[in-house]
Formats: structure tokens, sequence, C-alpha cells
């Protein structure tokens, strides 16, 4: 069977993901991996800490929801406003005026070692083999519970785009305090 067109577009996504992550670390010490231009920004390594612990946390409701249903199919992923309007205010790049607080089951540690970038894209490698199972699902109809806000159910189509486009945005942002470190 074919997977459909919107797996191959988030595995390479998630690839891009990992090309960057691994650039971003590259010839950095311990220090500069997690120095901080202000007290209250975050470093280099917190930004990929804090995208390895969301994998961790996110994806687990995601397929517990997937067990639960019988395959089906999902040509495209559909987002509904609500999921679209929650990518654009949290998820996608955005600017410094609409920062939010990071939930506290994803707050990355106040300091990392060398390994995040490789433990991120180990994480992404599980990520990829779960958007290619969904491949199989109709994911626009199943719902899991969001593990940050219980109140809020996604479909899984809705979570695997917020999942590859918050990655996107602390991605920026990680790039951002290195172009200021090395700047």
């Amino acid at each position: 069977m074919t997977l459909p067109a919107w797996t191959l577009r988030l595995v390479e996504e998630l690839h891009g993901s990992d090309a960057r992550a691994s650039a971003v670390v590259e010839a950095l010490s311990e220090d500069q991996l997690n120095w901080r231009s202000r007290p209250d920004s975050w470093s280099i390594g917190q930004c990929l800490d804090h995208l390895l612990v969301t994998n961790r946390v996110y994806l687990p409701p995601m397929a517990y929801a997937l067990q639960r249903h019988g395959k089906g199919l999902a040509p495209e992923i559909r987002i509904g406003w609500f999921g679209d309007w929650f990518i654009r205010r949290y998820a996608d790049p955005v600017t410094p005026r609409t920062r939010a607080r990071a939930p506290g089951k994803s707050k990355p540690s106040p300091g990392v070692d060398r390994s995040v970038a490789e433990q991120l894209v180990a994480s992404n490698e599980e990520a990829r083999r779960f958007v290619c199972l969904c491949g199989d699902y109709d994911i626009n109809r199943i719902r899991f519970v969001n593990p940050f806000v219980p109140l809020i159910r996604f479909t899984v189509g809705t979570g695997l785009e917020i999942l590859v486009r918050h990655q996107r945005r602390h991605l920026a942002q990680a790039e951002g305090v290195r172009a200021r470190l090395v700047g």
C-alpha cells in the first residue's frame, strides 16, 4: 500500500528537523550549548531538550488513541478551526509579543549535555515510524487527549501537524540563539 502524501511530507519535515538540530549544535562546547542571551530566555540546548521532552510526552497519547480504532484512510490532514488557531498561536514560529510559557511537563532542563541533539534525532525517528503507521488510519477522525491540557482533544492529524510545526518554531529559536552567540 502506498503511503498518503502527508506522511511523506511529515517524514521529510522531521528529517529536516534532524539536520537543523545537528547543525545548530555543531562545534559548540557544552558551555556554549547552555549559553542564554537573557536570564528569561532559553539556551540552544534547552530548545532541543524541550522538543525532545515534547516528543516523549506527546506521541504516546496519540499512539494509544490509534490502537483503539480500526484502520481507515485520510488522503489529507484536515485541521479544524480550533486546531488551526492553536497551531498559529502556539506551534508555528511567532513573534516575541506572542510568547507563551511551556507547560510544566515540557519545561527543559536548566543545563543539558551534548547528547541532546542525538537524543532528539532518535526521538524523531520514533515520530517518523509513528507517522508512517498513521498512514493506515483516518487520522482526521481519531482524537487523543492532549497530555498538556487534558480538556483539549485534537485529532491525531492535528497532533502530528502540531508536533512538526512546534519543532520548526523552536529550531528557529535555537538558530537565533546561535547567531547571537557566535555572531
